[in-house]
């Protein structure tokens, strides 16, 4: 089982985080957008599976009805953001748990025994990277208005989160935990200066960092017990 769920894992760190375009975010109230994202959350649950059709469906359908639910509630702040991610991840459990065997029936064993470690550090990566962009965005979405950057290059904070989050996954997958220490040193050394020239802007640059890396370290640590588990057999 922990196989499917590696597997419908990638499927949705991919349809959510990296091939859902602004347009499907902007209209999911319209019925068009919103089934072009679900095809593509059942195309790529059906590539992740190995082919296996019923549980791609089953998954692709209960992401149309929570997307659906969402966009019609309404709600772009961070409450509504992980609700909605929790009931993908239910939803995800709800498919592993009927079709357990999903992957293990399906193309991915005789292509590599080990794809599903695979997918669960590829979707582990995605999801502490582009999720946590949108998970820190929402959070310091409020204090926003109070800070103002004038220097930056455009999007460089967002690129810099990016990074900081993906090398803190690496590290801890790597067994180099005192990478993310001399990480955030290196951060804050280097905004030192912006921060000392005001109060506001050191309060948000540490929470900002410590959402970051806090939610890739979550992330990196659910991954790795995943991975082990799937080595385990």
């Amino acid at each position: 089982m922990l196989d499917t769920i590696a597997a419908l894992l990638l499927a949705h760190a991919l349809a959510d985080f990296v091939f859902q375009s602004r347009w499907m975010v902007e209209n999911k109230h319209d019925m068009p957008p919103l089934l072009a994202h679900t095809a593509i959350v059942f195309a790529l649950s059906l590539a992740a599976l190995g082919g296996a059709f019923w549980p791609a469906l089953l998954v692709a359908l209960l992401h149309l009805q929570i997307d659906f639910a969402k966009a019609r509630l309404g709600g772009q702040s961070l409450g509504p953001f992980l609700a909605d991610q929790a009931a993908h991840g239910v939803a995800i459990l709800v498919t592993a748990l009927l079709f357990p065997l999903a992957v293990a029936r399906g193309l991915w064993p005789a292509i590599h025994p080990d794809a599903g470690q695979a997918m669960a550090l590829l979707a582990g990566l995605i999801l502490a990277t582009r999720m946590g962009q949108f998970l820190v965005g929402k959070l310091m979405a409020p204090y926003a208005d109070a800070i103002h950057e004038e220097d930056g290059l455009p999007d460089g904070g967002a690129l810099i989160g990016l990074l900081e989050r993906g090398l803190t996954f690496i590290f801890v997958l790597a067994g180099q935990t005192t990478g993310v220490g001399l990480l955030i040193a290196a951060k804050s050394f280097l905004r030192v200066g912006t921060a000392n020239e005001s109060r506001k802007m050191a309060e948000y640059v540490i929470i900002g960092t410590l959402a970051s890396i806090g939610w890739a370290l979550l992330v990196a640590y659910g991954a790795q017990w995943l991975i082990a588990r799937l080595a385990d057999g």
